[in-house]
């Protein structure tokens, strides 16, 4: 007998419920419970960025004010992303020892019932590493994975229309030619079910075939639920947690002060690099080579959550003239950290480039 996936299929919610429903049924998971998928779709748009992501740097606040768009922050990795009810949102929840452990094989396990999905309506995705579904050689979604609790989360959403528009005015960039840009690479290079399809099936069409393809490739029951009590009380509790300042902006990830005075060899330096696995951007303060104080932030996944704080933490001291690699390598393996597509070598490339060339 396959075991039961309890489903919540909550239809249209706030921007706000949309985030907190998962986050909220994973922190009150036990280990004995029934794994949970839940279904949602934002009934008004938003922002929404990865827990490793700095605000100021991926966001254009100045516009998502005007806008009238929220900006949250979720508890999972990846980009900055405009979300809105064009998007079928699913999230698996399930008790930690349940679900694969490595990251890179979460993806593969639970990406298969959504391109089964994708595949009955009649469109090619496959999964293309690390995380990505394409339909030749264009994005039709992304997926995200975190741990909260005793859970462990596989996320990701249909797209059945998007606005490449908003999208490119939401993102913070270094000139209104290169939006212009961005927003053309954008309908390049993403693909919806509409535009694949020329139609966007029924909603209750599209959950159907999930739910079936879900229960096959699963190997588990699904079966409708609504939430329990502790649940109920504990995704309250997020949607508190999800509008507090100091959560969405996360001010230590800008530590330092803008504007900062170099002299005797004290240098403040950003750099941006593109890995496999994500975006990797940098920002060190260093006297004479030496990592003074770093930050690490970009649109990469990384369990645990705080390892990449801690990562950067015990870099103080290392000479980035020589030998960074084989300390973020050191510290990588000690702390355990999980980042597929994320290898040391990237790390410390991006922690290099902060310096100087003549340092």
């Amino acid at each position: 007998m396959k075991p039961r996936l309890r489903v919540i299929d909550q239809g249209l919610v706030s921007p706000l419920r949309s985030q907190a429903l998962y986050h909220g049924i994973a922190e009150a998971m036990h280990a004995d419970d029934s794994p949970v998928l839940t279904l949602v779709s934002p009934e008004h748009p938003y922002v929404c960025i990865g827990i490793h992501q700095d605000l100021e740097a991926e966001v254009d606040m100045d516009y998502c004010r005007e806008a009238g768009l929220p900006v949250l922050r979720r508890h999972v990795g990846g980009g900055a992303v405009y979300l809105d009810r064009d998007q079928l949102f699913f999230h698996f929840i399930y008790p930690s020892h349940l679900a694969p452990r490595r990251v890179a094989e979460l993806y593969a396990h639970f990406v298969r019932p959504v391109l089964s999905t994708y595949r009955a309506l009649g469109i090619p995705a496959r999964l293309r590493p690390i995380n990505d579904i394409h339909v030749n050689d264009r994005k039709i979604g992304g997926t995200g994975a975190a741990q909260i609790g005793e859970a462990t989360l596989f996320v990701g959403s249909f797209l059945l229309d998007f606005d490449t528009g908003t999208m490119a005015r939401c993102l913070k960039v270094p000139s209104e030619k290169f939006r212009d840009k961005l927003r053309g690479t954008l309908e390049d290079y993403i693909t919806t079910v509409r535009r694949e399809l020329g139609e966007i099936p029924p909603r209750q069409t599209l959950v159907d075939a999930f739910l079936g393809a879900v229960g096959d490739d699963l190997s588990v029951h699904p079966h409708a639920d609504g939430l329990r009590v502790p649940e109920a009380e504990a995704v309250a509790a997020w949607e508190q947690h999800l509008q507090d300042e100091e959560w969405t902006r996360q001010p230590q990830r800008r530590r330092f002060p803008e504007g900062v005075k170099i002299t005797g060899g004290v240098h403040l330096g950003e750099s941006a690099h593109k890995a496999a696995g994500g975006l990797i951007r940098a920002r060190v303060l260093s006297r004479d080579g030496r990592i003074g104080e770093a930050e690490i932030s970009g649109d990469f996944t990384c369990l645990p959550a705080d390892g990449v704080a801690r990562l950067a933490r015990e870099l103080a001291g290392v000479d980035l003239r020589e030998g960074v690699d084989e300390a973020v390598a050191a510290r990588m393996a000690s702390l355990q950290l999980d980042m597929p597509g994320i290898q040391p070598g990237d790390i410390a490339q991006a922690l290099r480039a902060t310096l100087p060339a003549s340092a």
